[in-house]
């Protein structure tokens, strides 16, 4: 069910699901009914009350939501909460869990940075909305993701993005155009003084992971963030 999971700060874990866990997005053609049952499986798995988990629906931009316990599921690429379990799904795309500490306790983010998100800044943002909230010694764990020797893109569009963020420029392992997204995304980290703690595997050449490229049919597996005693 999970692909990894740890205590990342006292009070506060993290965790990435695998396939075991099945499909968590209710926007690939999926049963609605079973995508919510396996997301209060999850949900129950981590010792939460059900329909605790914030979930976003992605849109690919840049926008971030902080979320209070009253607020509904934003369009929006990330969500920052003072302590609120919150959930971000990817096929390729990197879930990103961003953790830091204030004087009123945690502040936590989850980003879902894919190429346009990481072009356009998702992450420096959702960086200075928890600062905003008075974050600080803020760190992050990637999830799996497609990674750089596996991402093939048009040369023109590897020379788009890395204009804009020259980590992200590679070329894949049969040596044609790519793109690095964990390397972008750690360079916009360490750029907004935040640690990297965790990578993980690359979605195509991992079978326990969801990957878009690998099948365009497929479904989507979760980062997660929350707090607990």
């Amino acid at each position: 069910m999970f692909h990894w999971r740890a205590d990342i700060l006292p009070g506060v874990s993290a965790a990435f699901t695998d396939t075991g866990a099945g499909n968590l997005a209710l926007h690939v053609g999926d049963d609605p009914a079973a995508v919510r049952e396996r997301r209060a499986h999850l949900e129950q798995s981590l010792g939460l009350d059900s329909e605790a988990l914030r979930f976003m629906n992605q849109v690919h931009g840049n926008t971030v939501v902080v979320m209070n316990a009253d607020s509904p599921a934003p369009e929006a690429d990330a969500m920052v909460s003072r302590g609120l379990p919150l959930a971000v799904m990817v096929a390729d795309c990197i879930p990103v869990l961003l953790a830091g500490e204030s004087g009123t306790g945690s502040v936590l983010a989850a980003v879902h940075a894919g190429r346009p998100g990481i072009a356009n800044g998702v992450l420096p943002a959702a960086v200075d909305s928890m600062k905003s909230l008075g974050a600080t010694s803020i760190r992050a764990w990637l999830g799996p993701s497609i990674c750089g020797s596996c991402y093939e893109v048009p040369a023109a569009l590897r020379d788009e993005v890395a204009a804009l963020v020259p980590a992200t420029w590679s070329t894949t392992s049969w040596d044609t155009p790519g793109l690095d997204l964990p390397a972008g995304a750690r360079s916009q980290l360490e750029a907004a003084g935040v640690e990297v703690e965790y990578a993980g595997a690359c979605t195509l050449e991992t079978e326990t992971l969801y990957s878009y490229r690998r099948d365009r049919n497929t479904g989507r597996f979760a980062g997660v963030l929350w707090c607990h005693d």
